[in-house]
């Protein structure tokens, strides 16, 4: 993985965190689990998308100019699906608050802005995803 695509699911554990701190705050028992267990499943998503899309740019850099086209769109739209089954299985599951799912996939912005912070603070690119 690259350096961003590292420095964004470290961002994307930490931010994980503040919701589920959150949710243990305002129910002051175990009823916090199906809202954890939501963010938990939104947060490892975001990660697998990050690992996705680092992949992604990897191989298309090697790739030719068509291929590499429909492979950046198969890709962008697996993303979408998984997102969307996710967000499926946290509807229908119990043990699993969609809206913990929701805050879960909130991270991912908040990992996009620090990793655009920090390539604006370098000024260089350092990595496929930088």
């Amino acid at each position: 993985m690259s350096d961003a695509a590292k420095r964004m699911t470290i961002v994307i554990g930490v931010s994980l965190l503040l919701p589920i701190v959150a949710s243990i705050i305002y129910y002051r028992s175990f009823a916090f689990l199906p809202f954890a267990f939501g963010a938990l499943l939104g947060a490892a998503l975001n990660i697998l998308k990050v690992v996705l899309l680092d992949h992604t740019v990897k191989r298309v850099i090697a790739m030719g100019n068509k291929n590499a086209e429909s492979y950046v769109r198969f890709q962008h739209f697996l993303r979408y699906l998984l997102t969307g089954l996710v967000f499926l299985a946290s509807a229908l599951l119990p043990f699993i608050n969609i809206w913990g799912t929701a805050a879960g996939i909130c991270t991912m912005q908040i990992a996009i802005f620090f990793a655009k912070r920090a390539h604006d603070e370098t000024g260089k690119p350092d990595g496929p995803l930088g």
